[in-house]
């Protein structure tokens, strides 16, 4: 009983300690980084080349990185950060990928005859564009697919195909 009352006063001690440590020294961020990563749409789907919003947003701010890399975020999103960044940025040198212009970009469907209803899609789906419970058959929502087929790599039955689609 005496060995537990004294690693749990010298636990409670560490604890403390690790508490200050922690509050005297913070790790200070850049409110840049932060600005822009608030403005990304944080669907982590990797199409602009990092493995996702936070570090896209420290490219573009410390690596002065391209602003149009965001399939999911579109021009209105290029727009907003060029606002923030003050960048000059006109609407002829925008790259249009939202899906409210014109634009052709890939979506994917699902063969239902195929589909075992595993859900690793689902799960791996960085928008939830996929709909389904465990044990059913299920189906994309195109609606909402950005098109970065990262649920074609976990399909273990290759029922997910990828097909152009044009939306208006």
């Amino acid at each position: 009983m005496l060995i537990l009352c004294i690693f749990g006063t010298l636990s409670f001690l560490l604890g403390i300690i690790l508490s200050f440590t922690a509050y005297k020294f913070q790790f200070k961020k850049d409110p840049a980084i932060e600005i822009v990563n608030k403005l990304l749409p944080q669907s982590q789907c990797a199409q602009c080349g990092y493995s996702g919003c936070y570090p896209y947003a420290e490219a573009i701010v410390e690596n002065s990185e391209k602003i149009d890399k965001c399939t999911p975020g579109g021009s209105d999103l290029i727009l907003e950060i060029a606002h923030v960044l003050n960048i000059e940025e006109s609407e002829e040198n925008l790259v249009i990928k939202n899906k409210r212009k014109k634009l052709k970009h890939n979506v994917v469907w699902i063969d239902e005859k195929n589909c075992v209803g595993c859900s690793k899609c689902a799960t791996f789906c960085p928008v939830d564009a996929i709909v389904g419970a465990p044990n059913f058959i299920h189906t994309v929502l195109e609606r909402f697919c950005t098109g970065c087929n990262i649920c074609v790599l976990h399909c273990p039955t290759d029922c997910i195909k990828i097909k152009k689609e044009i939306y208006e």
